[in-house]
Order: structure tokens, then C-alpha cells, then sequence
């Protein structure tokens, strides 16, 4: 018998697809294209952030003033990150990742077209827009790699960070580059803009598993679920204490790895009396560390437990970041800057895949907490700049000690929640198989709240 009109049927989601074997040629290109666009993200994000005091300089800009600027790109990121696991549900991820490769494209040519014409609504404009292509891109990025890893039946999204750093590694040393050769900003982050379009246009439909998802249906009528479904389920995620929780790690985890990205560089040149492309190398050293944590954090956490490997990481990261903002050296400092990057790496993937582990419900989760961590990395460490202004900045670094101390406090809720799930394993056999958040030929159905 039909529901009456004014009734909502019951649905129910239909049989998935079976999951890939771990070594099918599909799963392993996928992650193969992956690693690359992850390892992209870090160039650019690099050789953006290692030239910062280059463009304070060419805008003449106070500590002060830069922190606000960089304070606006919060606005365009939260504004997108709110909708994007809704946008990612609705369009898929091969479309969603080539929207955010051509906002990343115009965004990164107005970061270089405002310093060099002196205006800096320009580059304002250009900082809001790039943060926007992140927070849109960073949502089917993370789903991906959690999918991929689900398929793998084994730990391997740190490795897809790992690979961030390794490119961030890259970018700082080309930014390190440029800036010893005093390579114009436009001529740098032009070649930056043209060459991850043509990058990303070539291996983003390679790198989306082109799985089904299931299909909500209603019981008696057999119809598809109206439109807005998806974007109401990803809305509700916010409802979840479990995941605002875990957010609450990632913020302070992006708070950490944000704020060096921010200040680092200026702080060894503004503390130290150093020179810009030395600035760059120390933060080189801060994501080859991470780099290094990324490579060996898997088989730490199928040994360990996502638990035990987060809380010792933030331990490892205080320790590291109130030595760098009280050593008396730069070879002590540097020191810090290792132990910081070491304990910074680790926290964002655990975090990632915790959210990660209901595939129908990856992308409104995965969005709530790149909220968390747009609101840390993007609204955070500008506001360290107003601090700076008065404590210096490698003092006011030491105030991100404080939610790292929180994020160790709340590690037990990065313990796997799926039944059947050990907390030795990381990635344990999927009990339904991975949902796509987008084929490349079309976008995903909608699947049935719960």
C-alpha cells in the first residue's frame, strides 16, 4: 500500500557493489594518482607560505597587518567548507577537485598580481579565493584517500599526507630558490598556477575509484529520495558529538601545522636576524619532519592504536614548540622545530579516518571537521600575528601549546567505533564497501539517512 502524500515513505539503501581486491589495478592507480595530487596540494600551499615575507615586504606590511589579511581567507573558506561534504555528495568528487584546481589557479595568480601593482585588495581577493579551493577540495581529497584505504584493507591515509609534506618539502626548497634569486612573485606563482591546472586536469579523474553508491529507494514506490537529502544528511554530522569532538583534535592538530606554515618562516627571520631563504630551509626541516612521522606512522598505528599514536604525538609536539620559542639559538631552535614537526603529523589523518569509517556518511562528517580545521589554520594563526605585535613571534607560537594539550586529552575518541573493529588495526576489513563520492562520468545518488 502507497504512503499518503503527506507521509514520508521509509527508505531503505540498496545492495553496494562488492569492494575492489586490495591489489586490483583500479585501487592501485587510484592511489598512485592520489599521493600525486596530495603531493601537488603541498608544493603549491609551500611555495606560497615560503614567500611571505616577501610579500609583506613588496606591500609594506606590518606583522600586524599581514595577520589580518590572512584572517580574511577564513571567511571564503569556512563559507565553502560548510557546504562542501553537501556539494561533494551532490556533484561527486572528479567535479568538486576540478572546480577547486581552477578557483586554486585564479587565487594563486592574484596573491602574485597584488604585491606586484602595490594593491592589496588584491591580493586579499586572491587570499579568500585560494581558501576557497582548498576547503573544496579538501573534503574529496580526504574521502578518497579513506575510500582507497578501505579497499587496501590496510593504514595507508597517512601516507597521502606524507606525500603533503614531501611536496611542502619541494615547495619550500623552490620558494628557498626563488627568493635567493630574487624570482619576481608573478613569475613564481604563475608557473605554480598553469602547471597544477594542466597536473590536476590530467590525473583527477584517474585518482576517483568510479564505484557505485548505494541508492536510497523508498519501500513501497521504489523512487529515488527527493533532492536536498544528501545535503540535509551531511548537515546533520553536526549533530554528532563524536565527530565534533574528533574536530576539536584536528583543529588543534591544524592550529599546530597552520600556524607554522604562517609564521615559521617569519619568525626565524624576525628572531634570529636572518635571511629569508634561510627562513625557508628551517621550514623546510619543519615538514620534512612531518614527512618522516606521515612515512612510518602507519605501521605505528596498526601496532599501536590510532589512540596511543595520537596522545603520544601531541606530547611530542608541545615539547618541540615551547623549545623552539625558548631556545636561545637557531641550531637549538631547530631542534624544536623537528620535535614540532614529528608530533605534527599524524594527528590530521588519525582524525581523517575516525570520521572516515561509515562510508555513507564520510562526506558530511569529513566536512564537519575540515571546518574545524579551516577555522584553526585559517582564523588561528592570523590572529597569532596581533599577538606577535606584542610578545614577539616565536613567543606567541607558544600559545598553540594549549589545544594540542586538549587534542591529547581527547585521544580516546579517535578509537575505531565500527563493530569488529580492533583498536590495534587501523584499517580494519570494511563491513560494506567504500561508497564513491562521485564517478567520473556522473554524480553520486543520495543514500538513506540513518
Amino acid at each position: 500500500m502507497s504512503a499518503s502524500p503527506a507521509s514520508t515513505p521509509p527508505t531503505v539503501p540498496a545492495q553496494p557493489t562488492s569492494p575492489l581486491a586490495p591489489d586490483d589495478p583500479r585501487v592501485l592507480r587510484a592511489r598512485r594518482l592520489l599521493i600525486g595530487l596530495y603531493g601537488l596540494l603541498g608544493i603549491t600551499v609551500a611555495s606560497w607560505l615560503s614567500r611571505l615575507p616577501s610579500v609583506r615586504e613588496a606591500l609594506d606590511l606590518s606583522t600586524g597587518q599581514l595577520g589580518v589579511i590572512l584572517l580574511t581567507g577564513a571567511v571564503g573558506s569556512l563559507a565553502t567548507v560548510l557546504v562542501a561534504g553537501a556539494i561533494v555528495v551532490r556533484w561527486g568528487s572528479v567535479k568538486v577537485l576540478l572546480a577547486a584546481a581552477v578557483l586554486f589557479a585564479c587565487g594563486n595568480t592574484l596573491l602574485a598580481v597584488g604585491p606586484a601593482v602595490g594593491l592589496v585588495p588584491v591580493l586579499v581577493a586572491g587570499i579568500i579565493v585560494l581558501s576557497m579551493s582548498f576547503a573544496l577540495g579538501n573534503v574529496p581529497m580526504n574521502v578518497e584517500s579513506a575510500v582507497i584505504e578501505r579497499h587496501m584493507r590496510r593504514t595507508v591515509v597517512p601516507q597521502f599526507h606524507a606525500a603533503f609534506s614531501i611536496g611542502s618539502v619541494v615547495g619550500s626548497g623552490l620558494g628557498a630558490a626563488a627568493a635567493w634569486a630574487e624570482v619576481p612573485l608573478l613569475v613564481q606563482f604563475g608557473a605554480v598556477s598553469v602547471g597544477s591546472l594542466v597536473w590536476r586536469f590530467l590525473t583527477v579523474p584517474g585518482a576517483v575509484l568510479p564505484t557505485t553508491a548505494p541508492v536510497a529507494v523508498t519501500q513501497d514506490e521504489g523512487t529515488p529520495r527527493r533532492r536536498g537529502a544528501g545535503f540535509r544528511a551531511s548537515l546533520g554530522a553536526w549533530r554528532e558529538r563524536r565527530t565534533l569532538l574528533v574536530g576539536v583534535i584536528v583543529m588543534a592538530a591544524a592550529l599546530s601545522e597552520g600556524s607554522a606554515n604562517n609564521w615559521l618562516a617569519i619568525s626565524v627571520v624576525d628572531g634570529f636576524a636572518q635571511r629569508e631563504a634561510v627562513a625557508a630551509l628551517v621550514f623546510g626541516a619543519f615538514v620534512a619532519s612531518m614527512t618522516v612521522s606521515r612515512v612510518i606512522g602507519p605501521r605505528l598505528i596498526d601496532r599501536l592504536g590510532p589512540v596511543r599514536v595520537l596522545a603520544t604525538s601531541a606530547v611530542v609536539s608541545v615539547a618541540g614548540l615551547v623549545l623552539f620559542g625558548t631556545a636561545p639559538t637557531l641550531s637549538l631552535a631547530v631542534v624544536g622545530v623537528v620535535g614540532w614537526g614529528l608530533g605534527a603529523g599524524l594527528a590530521v589523518p588519525i582524525g581523517m579516518v575516525a570520521v572516515s569509517e561509515d562510508p555513507m556518511q564520510a562526506a558530511g562528517r569529513v566536512a564537519v571537521v575540515s571546518a574545524f580545521a579551516s577555522m584553526a589554520s585559517l582564523a588561528a594563526p592570523p590572529a597569532l600575528g596581533l599577538a606577535a605585535e606584542a610578545l614577539g613571534a616565536r613567543q606567541a607560537l607558544l600559545l598553540v601549546a594549549i589545544p594540542l594539550v586538549v587534542a591529547a586529552l581527547l585521544s580516546g575518541q579517535v578509537r575505531p567505533q565500527r563493530p569488529g573493529a580492533a583498536e590495534q588495526g587501523g584499517a580494519p576489513v570494511p563491513a560494506s564497501p567504500p561508497v564513491a563520492t562521485g564517478a567520473p562520468d556522473r554524480a553520486p545518488l543520495t543514500v538513506a539517512a540513518r
